[in-house]
């Protein structure tokens, strides 16, 4: 019980103490006024990311020092691994999030539409949300998928650690734009998902991959990604009714079909959990 009792307080100051951080460190910038200007977004977003970054790499280190953890317990060496990890989970992430749109087509009639702009300019597009998405995404995978899920996972077991974290990390959107009880309920299970992706052997690499993946796939195919709008050249994404069933204006993520994937994602990457993923 002490043991378990020390791992969830480690997990909550990890998480809480870095994101408190995170926040006080970025409201030290002067970003306000230009936050409507996509140049003032895009570099809001990426000091956020460089922040969360840089917090949450620093908190890893001291609890790595404090716990005894190495970097193998992440999955972040060899780096020959990680790099497979990666693959894996990338195309993960893109089957299962491209599997939730295109299902929404027969199931809800959802559609595509093509608008102003050119392929050229989709691509860039495209490229700019990469160099956005994977940093954001290892920031976050950093958070709710490394030090946190490692030390439950092996105080209280693997199911623990998982829900756990999955609850927190869903509750972590709470307040994204057009959050809706269904949608807070598939980001807690997509937080399930990406842990048993990380366990399965690819650890934090393989989570990014599957992270960046499902968030890229929605985004590059015109959806809002948790309620967040991206707005894309040459091609946007009309959900469908019912809104229950196809996300509506929070995205894919918001929707039965959704949700539905994601159990698929569960089942399929649950069967090849290493048995000492770990260590």
């Amino acid at each position: 019980m002490i043991r378990r009792t020390r791992a969830l307080v480690w997990a909550l100051a990890f998480l809480g103490g870095g994101f408190y951080s995170s926040v006080v460190i970025v409201n030290l910038f002067p970003f306000d006024t230009r936050l409507t200007t996509p140049v003032g977004a895009f570099s809001f977003a990426l000091l956020q990311t460089a922040v969360l970054l840089g917090v949450f790499g620093s908190l890893t280190w001291v609890a790595g020092r404090q716990l005894g953890l190495r970097a193998t317990d992440f999955g972040l060496r060899p780096v020959g691994r990680g790099i497979r990890g990666f693959a894996r989970g990338l195309a993960i992430g893109v089957g299962i999030g491209g599997l939730a749109m295109a299902a929404a087509v027969p199931i809800g009639g959802a559609t595509w539409r093509l608008g102003a702009g050119t392929v050229t300019e989709w691509l860039k597009a495209v490229g700019v949300l990469a160099t956005v998405f994977f940093p954001a995404a290892f920031a976050e995978e950093l958070a709710f998928r490394g030090v946190p899920l490692v030390v439950l996972s092996r105080a209280a077991g693997r199911r623990a650690g998982l829900i756990a974290l999955g609850v927190l990390f869903g509750l972590a959107h709470l307040f994204n734009p057009g959050s809706t009880p269904l949608g807070i309920a598939n980001i807690m299970l997509a937080g399930v998902f990406l842990g048993l992706v990380f366990l399965s052997g690819g650890g934090l690499w393989s989570s990014t991959g599957a992270h960046l993946g499902w968030n890229l796939t929605l985004a590059s195919l015109g959806a809002t990604v948790s309620g967040l709008p991206l707005p894309l050249p040459a091609l946007s994404y009309v959900p469908g009714h019912p809104v229950w069933l196809t996300g509506g204006s929070f995205g894919p993520e918001g929707g039965v079909v959704a949700t539905l994937c994601l159990l698929l994602g569960c089942v399929l990457v649950g069967r090849h959990l290493d048995r000492e993923p770990l260590a």
